[in-house]
């Protein structure tokens, strides 16, 4: 493929192109022995002993789609493998299907790719099998993608909502609101020239360092769409538990506080793309922290809350003035399209 050239709608129409796109563009990026096998589907090996199957798929339609921090393709991967280190997996396979919009540049698609296989490695997961689909100009956005995760979940981990007490601590591994703030000033082009940039990261790799720490997790989510806000409400209605928050507490880059004051929003309600939420029993809580700042990915990590039995499954927010409001979960996305 030559600098400049263009995707075709024939690069969709499984022929001598698409043929091509798979050579010249995929394989040299995602070479592995499962994938290069290129049958219809991909032969995966069985599960190890003592470990079970988790399976998830997410769909990435972020607007635009290259961002300071990341691009789309990074962000399919990241997020497919957070979702998967979230119930306590750890990856190990993707597959990705792409649509593309005719006219969108190979030079563009390649960075994609290249940025795709550059997060695979750093996640240490192989993409094994996909499709590709191109859609006449004006019918997509350049590109959206589509990625679907396996992974192995140890015999013993079961992260879950439901085992969420009271007492229990909640750690944030970093500062919230970055990846929407990114996306936010660099769509609607605020000329707002700060040094920030997406928080777009696979987690997996904090998420072992806690279990191999003897961390007891009782449950873990990725605050993405919604932010921290809507992650909490969600956790705290599913437990049945109340949840306080200290404002105080929580890491948040300056820039981000800036952003977020000239325009009117709610930083809990600001999408996160490398970030988790972990709920610890007391005992746990300062070698789960010291464990995440310990790591390059949880530098930043806080202790931000702590559960409580109140009778009501609501989120509160001690304010720096001493006060308290009511965490409300989100109407709707601030920014649509964020990832």
């Amino acid at each position: 493929m030559k600098s400049g050239e263009k995707v075709l709608l024939a690069h969709g129409g499984g022929g001598r192109l698409t043929e091509e796109l798979i050579e010249e563009v995929f394989i040299p990026a995602f070479s592995n022995d499962t994938l290069n096998q290129l049958g219809d589907s991909a032969r995966l090996p069985h599960a190890p002993p003592d470990y079970s199957i988790a399976l998830t798929t997410d769909s990435y339609v972020v607007q635009p789609p290259f961002f300071p921090g990341g691009d789309i393709g990074r962000l399919a991967v990241c997020g497919t493998v957070n979702d998967l280190a979230m119930v306590g997996a750890q990856p190990k396979f993707l597959t990705c299907g792409m649509i593309l919009e005719e006219g969108f540049t190979m030079d563009d698609l390649k960075r994609v790719v290249a940025s795709m296989a550059e997060a695979a490695e750093q996640a240490g997961v192989n993409l094994v099998a996909g499709d590709t689909k191109v859609v006449p100009h004006g019918s997509a956005d350049k590109i959206f993608i589509n990625t679907s995760g396996v992974g192995w979940i140890p015999k013993g981990r079961t992260p879950d909502v439901k085992k969420i007490q009271a007492g229990d601590a909640i750690i944030i591994s970093g500062t919230i609101g970055d990846h929407g703030t990114v996306v936010m000033a660099t769509r609607e082009n605020l000329g707002i020239h700060v040094e920030l940039k997406s928080d777009t990261a696979p987690l997996n790799g904090l998420v072992e360092a806690l279990f191999d720490g003897g961390v007891e997790v009782h449950a873990m989510r990725d605050p993405t769409r919604g932010g921290l806000a809507q992650t909490l409400c969600e956790m705290a209605k599913a437990s049945g538990l109340h949840i306080d928050l200290k404002e105080d507490a929580l890491p948040v880059r300056s820039e981000v506080t800036a952003i977020a004051d000239i325009l009117g929003l709610d930083i809990l309600q600001i999408a996160n793309e490398g970030k988790l939420v972990a709920f610890v029993p007391k005992r746990d809580a300062e070698k789960a922290l010291r464990i995440c700042q310990a790591q390059p990915l949880g530098c930043d990590a806080a202790i931000i809350g702590r559960v409580s039995d109140t009778g009501d499954s609501m989120v509160a927010l001690q304010t720096r003035f001493g006060g308290n409001r009511i965490v409300e979960q989100p109407m709707g996305e601030l920014l649509p399209r964020i990832c």
